[in-house]
C-alpha cells in the first residue's frame, strides 16, 4: 500500500495504483451501477493534456522537462487497461472535475517516473486549465472524432447501398400507399429516392453540427475569463492540438458561451434524433413491404437471417428493421436526456457535462451501427416479389384516378367502387361501362406510365 494525499487529507491505495486521492474519493462517492465515462471522452481529455503541455512549454509557463514528461505519459496511456485507469462513474460532479482529476493524477504518476522532478497533477498537468474548460472542450473533440470516424462514414455507406439497390430493383412498379391504403402506382426507384434524399439532408445537417463543434472554450479556465492562463494560451493550444490530430479546431469566439451553454451539443443531439426518425421510417417501410408472406403486403422479401419463432416452424421475421427501430427509440430518449441536461446551465457553467458527453457518443455509436446493419443486412439484398406487386396493381381500384380527365371524378369513383366490391380489375369494369376502346383503356391504366406521368 501507499499513502496518497489531496487537499482533504490522506488515503491508502494499492502500491500499483496510478491514480491518486481525488480519483479514489470519486470512486467511493459515485456508485452508479458501474457506468463509466466514455472512452472517447477520456481520450479527448488526454489529447487536451498533451496539447496543453505543449502550449505551456511554448509559452514558457511550464518547464520543458515537465511538459515533455507529461506528453510522453499521454502517449503511454494506450498501453494500460483503460477501465483500471479511469474507473470514475459518468454520474459524478457536473463539471466533470472527477474525470479531469482522474486523468491529471494518472498522467502525473506516469510523468513523475521519467522526470527528474515530481510532476504535480494540479500544478503541472492541469496548468493553465480548469475542469470547467477541459470537459466542454473534450465533449467537442470527442464528438468530432465520432462523427468523422464512425457516424458520417456509416451514413455515407447506407446512402450508397440505397443507391445501388435503386439501380437493381428501381424499375419495378408497385402500388403506392397513403394512410396505409392503396394509392397510385410508384416505382421502387422513386420510393427509395425519398429515403436517400432524407438521409442526405440529415448528413448535411450533421456536417453543420460538426462545424459548430470545432470551436473550443479551452483557455477560458474557471469562468471564461482566462484567469491563471497566459495571454495567447487558447490560440497556442489549438495550434498544438491541430498539429497532433491533423484537425481544424479553433478558439471559441466566446468562452463564456462555450462553458455556460450546451446549445451546440443540443443541436447535434436534435440532428441525431432526426436521423433516428428517418431510419425509423425506412425500417417501418421495409417491415410493411415484407409483411406476409401470404396475408401481408408481400412487396419484397428480406433475406432470412434466423428462425422467427420458438413455437411456429418456418416463421421468419424482419429482425434487422426491428432491431434498428429499437435503436432509434433509444436514441430518441437519449435526445430527451440531453435536452433536459442542457437546462442545467446556471451562470458560468453547465453542471451536467458528463452525461451530455456520454449520451452524445452513445447516440452516435448506436446510429452508426444501425446504418451499417440496415445497409448490409436489409437493403443490400432484399428481393422484389414481382408477381405479387403485379397482381396487386392489376386489382388496385385507385387506378381509376387515371380516368378522371376523361369521365370525371364521380363516374371514376363508381367504377373504382364496383371493381373493389366485385374484386375485379379496373380495366374490366371500365371496359364494361365506358365507350372507350380497350386498347386506349390499357394505355390510360398502364401502371408504369402512371408511375412516370411526365416521362417521354
Amino acid at each position: 500500500m501507499k499513502t496518497v494525499r489531496d487537499s482533504m487529507g490522506e488515503l491508502e491505495l494499492p502500491d500499483d495504483t496510478l491514480y491518486g486521492a481525488q480519483t479514489a474519493r470519486a470512486v467511493a462517492n459515485f456508485q452508479f451501477n458501474g457506468s463509466r465515462v466514455h472512452s472517447r471522452l477520456i481520450r479527448a481529455i488526454v489529447q487536451i493534456k498533451a496539447a496543453c503541455a505543449r502550449a505551456n512549454k511554448t509559452l514558457e509557463t511550464l518547464p520543458a522537462v515537465k511538459a515533455d514528461a507529461i506528453e510522453s505519459a499521454c502517449a503511454q496511456i494506450q498501453d494500460f487497461d483503460q477501465p483500471d485507469l479511469f474507473p470514475v462513474s459518468v454520474y459524478q460532479t457536473g463539471s466533470g472535475t472527477s474525470s479531469n482529476m482522474n486523468v491529471n493524477e494518472v498522467l502525473a504518476t506516469l510523468a513523475s517516473r521519467t522526470c527528474s522532478t515530481p510532476v504535480h497533477p494540479n500544478d503541472d498537468v492541469n496548468r493553465s486549465q480548469s475542469s470547467n474548460d477541459v470537459f466542454p472542450s473534450a465533449i467537442r473533440i470527442a464528438a468530432v472524432e465520432a462523427l468523422d470516424t464512425k457516424l458520417l462514414p456509416s451514413l455515407k455507406h447506407l446512402i450508397q447501398q440505397i443507391e445501388q439497390q435503386r439501380r437493381k430493383v428501381g424499375n419495378s412498379v408497385k402500388t403506392g400507399r397513403t394512410h396505409l391504403m392503396d394509392a397510385m402506382p410508384i416505382t421502387f426507384d422513386q420510393e427509395m429516392s425519398g429515403w436517400q434524399t432524407a438521409l442526405e439532408r440529415v448528413a448535411e445537417n450533421l456536417k453543420m453540427a460538426r462545424t459548430r463543434q470545432l470551436e473550443l472554450p479551452q483557455g477560458g479556465t474557471a469562468v471564461g475569463t482566462g484567469v491563471n492562463s497566459p495571454a495567447g494560451f487558447a490560440a497556442e493550444f489549438c495550434t498544438q492540438l491541430n498539429q497532433m490530430l491533423s484537425s481544424e479546431f479553433k478558439p471559441a469566439d466566446n468562452a463564456f458561451y462555450g462553458m455556460a451553454f450546451q446549445e451546440d451539443s443540443a443541436f447535434l443531439a436534435a440532428t441525431l434524433k432526426s436521423l433516428a426518425n428517418v431510419l425509423l421510417k425506412i425500417s417501418d417501410d421495409l417491415r410493411w413491404m415484407n409483411s406476409g408472406p401470404l396475408t401481408g403486403l408481400g412487396d419484397i422479401q428480406l433475406k432470412a437471417l434466423q428462425p422467427g419463432s420458438s413455437i411456429m416452424p418456418g416463421k421468419v421475421n424482419p429482425v434487422i428493421p426491428e432491431a434498428v427501430m429499437m435503436v432509434c427509440y433509444t436514441v430518441i430518449g437519449q435526445e430527451t436526456t440531453i435536452s433536459a441536461a442542457q437546462r442545467s446551465s446556471q451562470f458560468q457553467l453547465n453542471v451536467a457535462l458528463p452525461i451530455i458527453g456520454n449520451t452524445l457518443l452513445e447516440m452516435m455509436t448506436l446510429l452508426s451501427d444501425a446504418c451499417r446493419h440496415l445497409a448490409d443486412k436489409a437493403i443490400a439484398d432484399f428481393v422484389v416479389n414481382t408477381a405479387e406487386i403485379d397482381k396487386a396493381l392489376a386489382a388496385n381500384p385507385i387506378l381509376a384516378t387515371a380516368l378522371n380527365d376523361r369521365i370525371g371524378y364521380d363516374q371514376a369513383a363508381k367504377i373504382a367502387k364496383q371493381a373493389y366490391k366485385e374484386r375485379r380489375s379496373i380495366l374490366s369494369v371500365a371496359e364494361e361501362h365506358l365507350e372507350i376502346p380497350r386498347s386506349e383503356l390499357e394505355q390510360l391504366l398502364n401502371a408504369g406510365k402512371l408511375a412516370r406521368p411526365h416521362k417521354a
